[in-house]
């Protein structure tokens, strides 16, 4: 009899809650390519390059660290579509006695965790995911008595919790937030880094000629497809970042400029969300460089907000506002997308280049979403 151990695609970390203490000798992983997944909205096409490579080298790397893993392929003939139906599956192919899982990242997939238990009449045991530094119970109870729900101060709560950027009780540089001094526009005689491009493997080119089959047409291109789909290369571009763009991120990580979709961002949110990286990690690794004096405040204080600050906090909304949160429509809006919002085919320049990286490289930083993309619809 087996303990099995689904893990999802935005799971793939080694210190997962659900592996934690288990016997790797009674244990099955299983990891599965589903097309509920992969149809549930159009993706991009990178995008599900990146994903599924991602997963196949993570399981690889599970493998290679003594985990028994059952790896489903979108391809295998006898894939039933779903997580329940390979759940099924495995139970009988594994003799499975009991499950183990860590917390859904949505609410959608929370539905389907929540129905295990009677669904296979087999103990399921829930972990939280803490991969994040606030609680669903820490986020509830700061939301208790407040009368707005602001991000700035739910993320000073996360620079006391955290350590970061503190000298005890106090903000490093005697402030919560540097934001003011990160609006200059850039320029383009100023010598920006670009981002690390990883050369597509064999397993990332199989991916991507599945996808390019099965999903021709979904949106956007792999032919440049070049994102890290391993911890390794992640890190690498992590250190990249941390060396060549973070010194002007502060500076510059409000601005946009005309066919410069990277600037000086980090390209490193796909692999926080997947799990290839760890935020919290990370963020000790920018104010490393802060404290060595390797950049400066605003640019430390400006990124570790992004992740410990916005990235939480929204988090935080999400779990609060409840599964309808997605029908919301504060301003009644009822008029359809036009087709550019699409294909990037319009005269309006600042749309016309944010949904056309889109499409190239799978990618727009914060700004372009929020102010051009986020903003028109």
């Amino acid at each position: 009899m087996a303990l099995l151990i689904p893990i999802f695609g935005d799971q793939l970390s080694h210190g997962l809650s659900s592996l934690a203490g288990q016997d790797k000798k009674a244990c099955v992983i299983l990891m599965a390519e589903v097309d509920e997944e992969t149809e549930y909205v159009p993706h991009h096409k990178s995008k599900m390059v990146y994903i599924l490579s991602a997963m196949r080298h993570h399981a690889n790397d599970l493998r290679s660290a003594g985990w028994t893993v059952d790896y489903v392929k979108l391809t295998d003939a006898e894939n039933s579509g779903s997580f329940t139906g390979e759940i099924a599956r495995a139970i009988e192919r594994h003799k499975v006695s009991a499950l183990c899982v860590t917390e859904a990242g949505e609410w959608r997939v929370k539905a389907m965790l929540d129905s295990w238990p009677d669904r296979f009449d087999i103990p399921v045991e829930i972990r939280p995911d803490d991969r994040f530094l606030c609680t669903h119970a820490e986020f509830e109870s700061w939301t208790k008595d407040r009368k707005q729900l602001r991000m700035e101060f739910f993320y000073r709560d996360m620079r006391r919790k955290s350590g970061l950027m503190m000298n005890g009780d106090t903000p490093e540089g005697g402030q919560w937030n540097f934001d003011a001094e990160n609006r200059k526009p850039a320029k383009r005689d100023l010598a920006m880094p670009t981002p690390l491009h990883f050369a597509p493997n064999a397993v990332t080119q199989d991916v991507i000629q599945m996808v390019e089959r099965r999903f021709a047409g979904n949106m956007g291109e792999t032919t440049k497809f070049g994102f890290a789909v391993t911890r390794e290369d992640a890190l690498r571009q992590q250190k990249h970042f941390l060396d060549h763009a973070l010194p002007n991120f502060g500076d510059y990580q409000d601005a946009m400029l005309t066919g410069e979709p990277f600037l000086w961002h980090s390209i490193l949110s796909p692999y926080i969300n997947s799990g290839l990286l760890d935020p919290l990690e990370l963020c000790r690794a920018v104010e490393v460089q802060y404290r060595a004096g390797k950049v400066p405040i605003n640019a430390a204080e400006g990124f570790i907000r992004q992740v410990i600050g916005w990235r939480e906090y929204v988090r935080g909304i999400y779990w609060h506002a409840g599964p309808e949160y997605v029908e919301s429509n504060a301003f009644a809006a009822t008029r359809p997308l036009p087709e550019f919002y699409w294909t990037g085919k319009t005269d309006m320049h600042c749309l016309s280049q944010a949904i056309g990286q889109t499409i190239e490289h799978s990618y727009a930083h914060h700004i372009q979403r929020l102010m051009i993309t986020g903003n028109f619809a």
